[in-house]
């Protein structure tokens, strides 16, 4: 059996144009090491929950859709890993990789949601055999992660109606395949537009400290010849002021009742911008980003990374070790600054009331 984070044996050559960052395959759970991006293409494959919960935790997956589709795998693995012969014994062991899972990324919101379908589906098995159940597990998993690569494409239909032609987009971090299950939120708007021939150019924003955008973005759309320029994040107001941005699409890790959503570090900077330049600003998310719990943007929990993501750029250093770091891995955007919300159920215009 392979260890959790070998590389997956057996697969005939790497990764093909067809993105898919996750997926199950031969009982496990195989995973794209986006760490490893742009310099490597390797898979890993996970028999255990808790090394599925470390993969979450050190961005070897990353994106609140892959977060959670890669969760509720997780949930899979433990259920399969338990030896016990009673319903409530499976509910206990399930419950302690639930808990884990859940405290790998506080932030994002498909996180708990995929969770928490996963507990439901675990809890309706009172009348089933246990493999039954376990089996149901597998079945459920599997159609978030179908649901949510259709979910990308529609959504991708809906906001590409928003990109006027010869379109020139700038997007902030990676909110395309390797941030879902496939397709992509915000990449999935600007693939589906370059679809209809209306894209020019994608912006890409750099995206410090751990330079998605640069890394991943890029990545993506060299892949799928998607016409792109990168910048350093500090380039993005200059391609505004001199009228070489005509729209700003980002993703969402989640988003509150009244519309504020949070995103990437520094995304906020981006919609000020966009607003001071007459540029629409979009958010791309399925229906599951959003949290009608929490009333506004105030309430979302922003998580806060370790310092040496600031302080160096890969094994290089950038800043000393003895400076101090504030690193907040997100920001909240005001609904007010959000020009429209795209889902696969259609784009929302303010005022949003989810």
């Amino acid at each position: 059996m392979a260890a959790a984070g070998d590389p997956l044996v057996g697969r005939d050559g790497p990764v093909t144009s067809a993105i898919t960052p996750v997926r199950w395959e031969h009982d496990r759970l195989v995973l794209l090491d986006q760490r490893l991006l742009p310099g490597q293409e390797l898979e890993r494959v996970y028999g255990r929950w808790e090394d599925v919960a470390d993969a979450i935790r050190t961005l070897a997956v990353r994106g609140a859709p892959a977060i959670g589709v890669t969760a509720a795998f997780g949930v899979v693995l433990a259920a399969r890993a338990s030896t016990a012969t009673t319903l409530d014994g499976l509910l206990a062991d399930v419950e302690v990789a639930i808990k884990g899972l859940a405290g790998t990324r506080p932030t994002a919101v498909n996180l708990f949601w995929a969770l928490e379908r996963m507990r439901r589906t675990l809890e309706a098995g009172s009348e089933r055999p246990l493999d039954e159940t376990r089996a149901r597990l597998l079945k459920e998993a599997q159609a978030i992660l179908d649901e949510d690569v259709a979910a990308n494409r529609a959504m991708g239909d809906h906001g590409a109606a928003l990109v006027p032609a010869r379109a020139r987009i700038l997007t902030h971090c990676n909110a395309g395949a390797l941030a879902t299950a496939g397709y992509g939120t915000a990449l999935g708007v600007v693939r589906s537009a370059h679809a209809q021939g209306k894209v020019a150019l994608l912006w890409v924003d750099e995206t410090r400290p751990v330079m998605q955008g640069s890394r991943l973005t890029a990545w993506e759309c060299v892949r799928d010849g998607i016409p792109h320029r990168l910048i350093a994040d500090v380039a993005a107001a200059s391609v505004m002021a001199r009228g070489e941005v005509d729209l700003v699409v980002t993703g969402a890790d989640r988003i509150a009742a009244n519309g504020d959503t949070a995103n990437k570090i520094g995304t906020y900077a981006l919609a000020v911008l966009a607003r001071h330049h007459g540029v629409p600003f979009y958010v791309a998310a399925p229906y599951s980003t959003i949290d009608p719990t929490l009333p506004s943007g105030a309430h979302i929990p922003i998580e806060e990374r370790e310092a040496g993501e600031v302080r160096r750029v890969g094994a290089q250093a950038t800043a000393p070790d003895g400076s101090p770091v504030y690193n907040p891995a997100f920001d909240v955007t005001p609904a007010t600054l959000i020009s429209a919300i795209i889902t696969e159920r259609g784009v929302v215009r303010p005022p949003y009331r989810f």
